[in-house]
């Protein structure tokens, strides 16, 4: 499913794959041979979502890109089934692994691997050829490596990188009344999407408006 978002529209050459059942929505280019399958998601918020040569985008994976954040993906990049990246950078020859999460701005330097379940933090920059353990997190820039175990040596990097601040605009304590009010009128710009059709031979076309029901949030 392609569909325009804040007047931009996906961009999708002859030669990439995007599954039926996945979805382009707003300001999202894909490279050359790339390919998206079932039930992924690239969405381009306010920012722009840029994806290289000869990337993978498995099953049920989100890929998210914000106005101060927009995701960028590399040339021969992995990103497996229920990842999640969120305006990230994540350089050439990356693999990320089912269930792996980067948050925004962070940077995952080339040859590196998040494994299955890992988390790269917010703002934290991963070193070329890095390797995130199972379900560990890197924090930092340059990130150090935590198991899940080390909660409050992990915190005394965290809570320095701003994740509040980062990803929803808002100071560490603000109320998730007034944090959830931001998100429902941010994601509320999707109510005047359009669904695209994309003609054979053709520049793709927008169909009229489509009823949209709010959105549940982030």
């Amino acid at each position: 499913m392609l569909i325009e978002h804040r007047g931009r529209r996906p961009v999708v050459p002859d030669s990439a794959y995007v599954a039926p059942s996945a979805v382009l929505c707003g300001a999202v280019t894909l490279g050359e041979r790339a390919r998206v399958l079932h039930g992924a998601v690239l969405t381009a918020e306010d920012g722009e979502v840029r994806v290289g040569a000869d990337v993978v985008v498995m099953e049920n994976a989100l890929v998210r890109g914000r106005a101060r954040h927009p995701a960028v993906i590399g040339d021969a990049v992995l990103v497996g089934p229920h990842a999640h990246i969120n305006g990230a950078t994540i350089e050439d020859e990356v693999f990320v692994a089912t269930g792996a999460s980067v948050f925004p701005g962070a940077v995952v330097g080339a040859g590196s691997e998040v494994r299955i379940n890992g988390v790269v933090q917010v703002n934290s920059v991963l070193p070329p050829g890095t390797v995130v353990p199972i379900g560990w997190i890197a924090a930092g820039a340059p990130a150090q490596l935590f198991s899940p175990d080390r909660h409050d040596e992990l915190w005394e990097v965290q809570r320095e990188l701003d994740f509040p601040g980062t990803v929803y605009g808002a100071s560490r304590g603000t109320s998730m009344r007034e944090i959830m009010a931001r998100q429902a009128d941010y994601f509320g710009a999707h109510l005047d999407d359009r669904h695209i059709e994309e003609p054979r031979g053709g520049e793709p076309h927008a169909d009229e408006p489509r009823a949209a029901t709010p959105p549940s949030g982030s």
